[in-house]
């Protein structure tokens, strides 16, 4: 009978042979000082972990000083004395949101909780054969103070079948679209046809055996323009009775950002994929241009953006009831607009399992590059 887990309540009940420990930044002299300081530049060992197991909770919370912090730090991890890394993410992006902000919003794998979302928890399980290495490193200019919690499990040994938690952050700032110069606004945000799926904004690329089980997706809205201005008489967020009385008024002005259809392709498939979908907020398991903040276990709007999806947007989905499996290989993709019109800044983290070896990942951007725009 397996040692692991399965639905959490029903197998609560189920007695199993593992013994559970925990690391933390407890003050070991008894005082107060819970937490260990980054300095710039150093990273801070958070495990080390001899034997087969499994990470079923990671726990932290943070101070600095220093704007824009959350894109400063990256959080890595290794299992079973691997080279390259499984997890490299910026801190804030892999516990659920991007642009280097927090807010509360509660997921069944990821939340971040009081006070102003700055307490972040993972229940992703994270098992290992024989080793785990996870690794904080401060590439700001000031020092972070850095409060944690790793809970996890020992085992005898580990199912063969058990895939790595892998999880990859990655940027394009700005995507690649179309100038508007000459075209209505309803004919660049619902024009054009994208046969073939180029130029899509890709959340992961990966090979191997495995299954993708979500990500977060970050979009910085840059199309700007006194054509773009929201009209006095609707209201915003708009109700949907007042978008069908003034569709035309709002169709002239309209900013949504997300005609984009999500593509899935699977073990090297050519266009169309067998995962293809039909709009970035469906994607994100919402519906009809969604403008306000919302969190549930399997999706949400941690940043639902401003006046007319203006500014910053944050969305999530985890693939927990229905992930999507790969043979060989898989690509997830989604459209910046509606044909790859739309010219803003995507960012995003994918979640995944996969048996080991993994390909390397894109070299990560530098600082710099990661950094959000300003408002």
């Amino acid at each position: 009978m397996s040692m692991f887990k399965g639905s959490p309540l029903g197998e609560l009940p189920r007695i199993r042979n593992v013994r559970t420990r925990r690391i933390s930044s407890w003050d070991t002299t008894g005082g107060n000082n819970d937490f260990r300081r980054i300095q710039p530049g150093d990273t801070l060992n958070l495990a080390e972990i001899e034997g087969a197991g499994c990470i079923n909770h990671i726990w932290c919370t943070h101070l600095s000083m220093e704007p824009d912090y959350l894109r400063k730090l990256v959080l890595r991890m290794w299992w079973d004395g691997e080279e390259n890394p499984s997890v490299e993410a910026p801190l804030g992006d892999f516990f659920g949101m991007g642009h280097a902000q927090m807010t509360p919003f509660s997921s069944l794998p990821l939340q971040m909780s009081p006070a102003d979302g700055r307490s972040f928890n993972c229940f992703f399980p994270m098992p290992f054969g024989s080793h785990a290495h996870l690794a904080l490193t401060n590439e700001g200019e000031t020092d972070v103070q850095f409060y944690y919690y790793i809970d996890y499990e020992l085992h005898d040994s580990l199912p063969a079948d058990m895939g790595r938690f892998h999880a990859q952050w990655r940027r394009e700032n700005p995507c690649e679209g179309v100038s508007d110069e000459g075209m209505s606004n309803t004919e660049f945000s619902f024009g054009g046809e994208n046969i073939g799926g180029a130029g899509n904004y890709v959340i992961l690329e990966a090979e191997g055996q495995g299954h993708y089980v979500g990500c977060n997706l970050n979009i910085h809205n840059l199309r700007t323009g006194e054509k773009l201005a929201w009209p006095d008489n609707v209201s915003w967020p708009m109700r949907m009775e007042e978008a069908e009385g003034a569709a035309d008024l709002i169709f002239g002005c309209f900013n949504w950002y997300g005609e984009g259809d999500d593509m899935i392709f699977i073990d090297g498939e050519e266009w169309p994929p067998s995962l293809h979908g039909t709009g970035t907020e469906d994607y994100f398991n919402t519906a009809y241009c969604p403008a306000v903040k919302y969190d549930a276990p399997y999706h949400g709007i941690t940043l639902p953006g401003g006046p007319n999806w203006s500014g910053k947007i944050s969305l999530y989905r985890f693939h927990i009831e229905d992930p999507i499996h790969f043979q060989k290989s898989i690509r997830v993709t989604i459209e910046h607009g509606h044909a790859n019109r739309r010219s803003d800044d995507y960012s995003s983290t994918a979640y995944w399992y996969q048996i080991e070896p993994h390909a390397p990942f894109p070299a990560l951007p530098s600082v710099q590059e990661r950094l959000p725009r300003p408002d």
